[in-house]
Formats: C-alpha cells, sequence, structure tokens
C-alpha cells in the first residue's frame, strides 16, 4: 500500500503516469510529490511507485 493525499491505496508497482490516467488527473495541471520530494513530469513514466511510498497530488485551479 502507499499513501496518496492522505488514503491509502494498492498501487505499488504502477509509475506516475499509469496511475495519473487511470485516476483521470490531468498531467498538465498537477505536481506529484513522493516521499516530501517533488517529481519532474518527465520522470513520471520512470518511477514505480515501492511499498510505503506518501505521494501528495496537487492540482492548479485557476480563478481570478
Amino acid at each position: 500500500m502507499i499513501t496518496v493525499n492522505g488514503e491509502q491505496v494498492n498501487a505499488e508497482g504502477m509509475n506516475i503516469s499509469s496511475y495519473l490516467e487511470k485516476n483521470n488527473y490531468d498531467s498538465r495541471r498537477i505536481v506529484v510529490e513522493v516521499n516530501y520530494e517533488i517529481i519532474k513530469k518527465e520522470n513520471y513514466d520512470n518511477y514505480n511507485f515501492k511499498e510505503g511510498d506518501i505521494v501528495e497530488i496537487v492540482s492548479f485551479v485557476g480563478g481570478g
């Protein structure tokens, strides 16, 4: 299990890109942090979640 935005999720072994797609995130409007470190978008395909990872997905919302 990993923790995503405070919730336990069974996603170890899945890469960030796959997780985002599966959960309908728009990767152009988010930042992903794993274990308190921001992951560069170009590394999303190469980073596979590991047991115990703590993941925060932050969405940017425009407004005025």
